[in-house]
């Protein structure tokens, strides 16, 4: 049987890439098909030579050539795009109208570049703030505490991976750009993907991730005030192509300063979820950023208790940091008590060397408590309705 190339064509064109999460076709990515006897060559155009999850693609691509009739040698080769092509890739994943695409190829689903009257929908220069458009399926979770020390930045990259591991599409925002930690403890290994002036989020264990740490050496202080810190955070937000994640999770910093006045005024649907630990000095704190929080108008939505005690090797339940304070601020601002976090070694070990316990200890007591986190999140589902279809009228 004689192999096709225009069903080559087709086979390759809807490979879904791994880093950005649409198909090839609609990326402008395909490249030269040649085909002889059972031997096949497909060219795949890359917006930059350093791609990342390269290896993956061309697996994804090998492995769909390959399932075709008649096939019994697939080769896979790189390319790059001319600037044109990249050019247009960038007004794609923008949301942008592109000359010759398909019908939706721009728009539909993946279309976050404005209200539904065509104008920009943001802040004060009219770049679109695509998660805040009526018809984004988007949750945003912000994980804030009152004080820094409680392992928010922790509860924030575990609950992540829990999430994507329910087959849920995830995405982290740190924004704690004082004490940004999150690529690390999610064991980013790759810097964010750069095309032209468009970033797109690094992927570590299933979850993108965007940082101040990928654009500052570790040892270098941030010293800025507050307009640029709401400069940067509106870069993340409306710069970046994050796609349509169902879950963005905030990791946002301690305390109620310049950066969460700033997410009140960008991610003005984030539902906000409160991580403390048992003693009561850290449960007062934590109740102001609740309140600062309800004073953003942000939906306060569940309380998270981390350190909650040890378990030795006797078994026994060691309170280390006392016992309380989680439920106690849950009744105080009239939410649940969502989860209790043991301290557990590899919780903390996972921090250090890039790997969530969610992976290194996926049996483990505190993976397991994750995983009960993330399936009551979702249960609970969105704080509002934003979709217009659902207007009563």
């Amino acid at each position: 049987m004689s192999i096709d190339e225009s069903q080559v064509r087709v086979v390759v064109a809807a490979v879904t890439d791994p880093e950005l999460r649409r198909p090839l076709g609609e990326l402008g990515m395909v490249g030269a098909v040649g085909v002889k006897r059972k031997r096949v060559a497909v060219d795949i155009a890359l917006p930059v030579g350093h791609y990342p999850q390269i290896d993956e693609l061309m697996g994804r691509v090998r492995l769909a050539v390959s399932a075709l009739a008649g096939v019994d040698e697939v080769v896979v080769e790189q390319t790059l795009m001319g600037e044109e092509d990249r050019a247009r890739l960038r007004m794609l994943l923008r949301g942008e109208p592109v000359e010759g695409a398909a019908p939706g190829a721009a728009g539909g689903a993946h279309d976050h570049g404005g209200n539904d009257h065509g104008a920009p929908l943001g802040h004060e220069e009219g770049r679109p703030n695509r998660f805040m458009l009526p018809r984004s399926k988007t949750r945003v979770i912000g994980v804030s505490s009152g004080k820094g020390g409680v392992g928010k930045s922790s509860v924030t990259v575990n609950l992540g991976v829990a999430l994507s591991r329910l087959g849920y599409d995830v995405g982290i925002l740190d924004a704690d750009v004082y004490g940004f930690s999150v690529p690390k403890m999610l064991g980013v290994t790759e810097d964010p993907l750069i095309i032209g002036d468009l970033v797109v989020p690094a992927t570590a264990n299933g979850v993108r991730c965007l940082s101040m740490g990928f654009f500052v050496p570790d040892d270098t202080p941030v010293i800025w005030r507050g307009p640029m810190l709401h400069k940067a955070l509106e870069q993340f937000l409306v710069d970046a192509y994050w796609g349509e994640p169902d879950y963005l999770l905030v990791d946002m910093p301690p305390g109620t300063g310049d950066v969460t006045l700033s997410l009140g005024q960008y991610l003005t649907k984030t539902e906000v979820f409160v991580v403390t630990t048992p003693q009561p000095a850290a449960q007062r704190v934590a109740q102001r950023s609740a309140y600062a929080a309800r004073k953003l108008k942000l939906s306060v939505r569940g309380v998270i208790e981390n350190m909650s005690w040890f378990t030795g090797d006797d078994g026994a339940r060691y309170e280390l940091f006392g016992a309380g304070g989680g439920k106690e601020l849950a009744d105080e601002l009239g939410v649940p008590l969502l989860a209790q976090v043991p301290l557990v070694p590899a919780l903390r070990e996972g921090a250090d060397v890039g790997i969530p316990v969610a992976v290194a200890d996926p049996d483990g007591e505190a993976a397991a408590v994750f995983a009960a986190l993330a399936l009551s999140i979702v249960e609970m589902g969105p704080a509002r309705v934003y979709r217009k279809e659902l207007t009563v009228r």
